[in-house]
């Protein structure tokens, strides 16, 4: 697939934050703009995740001209081995290194009983299928009638069987009936997941809304009209947004149809801009940085990740663990804040220049 410079740096910019916002060097120190909103509202973090479903769905719109000179068993095949393979690496990642520390300090075995399903990777994987399968079968315009589905049927679920408290949401009661507590995250005090199954649907909407953008550039091409009307999509979907908040909060957790058009409106300006500064003006804008990310962006995404649960597990002194032993060893001194975030910074810096050595080798790692 050729590649596209605005949204390499795109998806290149989302992976970087994504790594940002997901080591601190100490949560209870960080930046407000740099933490998810505790229930409704919405800060910087929050675009985070969508984007990166978004930058999902814009890459179909390279690929399906080439699923349309291949058997449908074949695309199928294709499609399902990338999901199970992304889902799988997810599932493993919160079960990784599967021993745990006991209250004594011991390491004891981390039962499958206790691992959690569903998370950040598995919903990429159920929407990156969802949405191959919608942009292989449907028109650009049925696409469109199946996003207000998802999106007004998932405000129906919640309105009809529920509320929209932490508590009492109809997506945490599915989630629990499908999984259980002991298979849900309990971040937030109780058994509830916000990359749960029910919430996934209105996600999807993320991918499609990206295949859309990402079609509509790569049509006809991109001049200053279609530039704007990028924009003025982009513009309407937030006025959208936050008339449909007096009704429906906008709220991550829960990946309310508010929070879909909010993120989709941010994601078509940011996309927008891109492009702008990357192939209309005459001095163009460098994005090395970021394009690194973006080239081998799930592979750099798991590194960091995968490093920072061995950082967290291995243990210095018998209690303090590696992550924390170096936070307080090289940044602590800085400041709460400013030391939690250069943390983070010298952290993500670490697993770019992985990217870097990759890029320069011509390796791209397709998971």
């Amino acid at each position: 697939m050729k590649r596209f410079k605005a949204l390499d740096v795109f998806r290149g910019i989302t992976i970087c934050l994504m790594i940002i916002v997901n080591t601190p060097g100490d949560y209870q120190y960080t930046f407000g703009p740099l933490l998810h909103a505790n229930w409704h509202g919405f800060t910087p973090t929050d675009l985070v995740f969508p984007s990166f479903l978004f930058a999902v769905g814009t890459a179909f719109a390279f690929v399906k001209e080439r699923w349309a000179t291949k058997s449908l068993s074949d695309v199928f095949g294709k499609i399902l081995k990338r999901t199970l393979l992304i889902f799988l690496l997810g599932y493993l990642m919160y079960w990784f290194p599967f021993v745990k520390w006991d209250e004594s300090g011991a390491l004891t075995s981390f039962p499958f009983g206790e691992t959690r399903i569903l998370g950040v990777l598995q919903r990429i994987a159920l929407c990156y299928f969802a949405g191959a399968l919608l942009v292989y079968y449907f028109s650009k315009r049925n696409l469109i009638l199946i996003s207000g589905i998802l999106l007004f049927g998932y405000w129906a679920l919640l309105a009809g069987f529920g509320d929209y408290t932490l508590e009492g949401n109809f997506a945490r009661t599915f989630d629990l009936w499908v999984f259980g507590p002991n298979h849900l995250y309990h971040g937030d005090g109780l058994p509830f997941d916000p990359e749960g199954l029910l919430s996934t649907l209105p996600a999807i909407v993320n991918v499609l809304a990206g295949y859309l953008a990402g079609h509509y550039i790569i049509k006809e091409g991109l001049n200053y009209e279609r530039l704007a009307k990028l924009l003025i999509a982009g513009a309407l979907c937030l006025g959208g947004a936050y008339l449909w908040d007096l009704l429906l909060p906008i709220n991550k957790k829960l990946w309310t149809s508010s929070y879909v058009l909010l993120t989709i409106g941010l994601d078509l300006i940011i996309l927008s801009l891109i492009i702008y500064t990357t192939d209309f003006i005459t001095k163009k804008w460098e994005y090395n940085f970021f394009e690194i990310f973006g080239k081998n962006s799930l592979a750099i995404y798991l590194l960091s990740e995968y490093l920072a649960i061995t950082l967290l597990f291995i243990r210095v002194d018998g209690e303090k663990s590696l992550f924390r032993f170096i936070y307080e060893s090289g940044f602590e001194w800085i400041g709460p804040y400013w030391g939690s975030l250069v943390f983070a910074l010298v952290f993500m810096l670490v697993c770019w220049s992985v990217g870097w050595m990759l890029d320069r080798k011509k390796i791209y790692i397709r998971v």
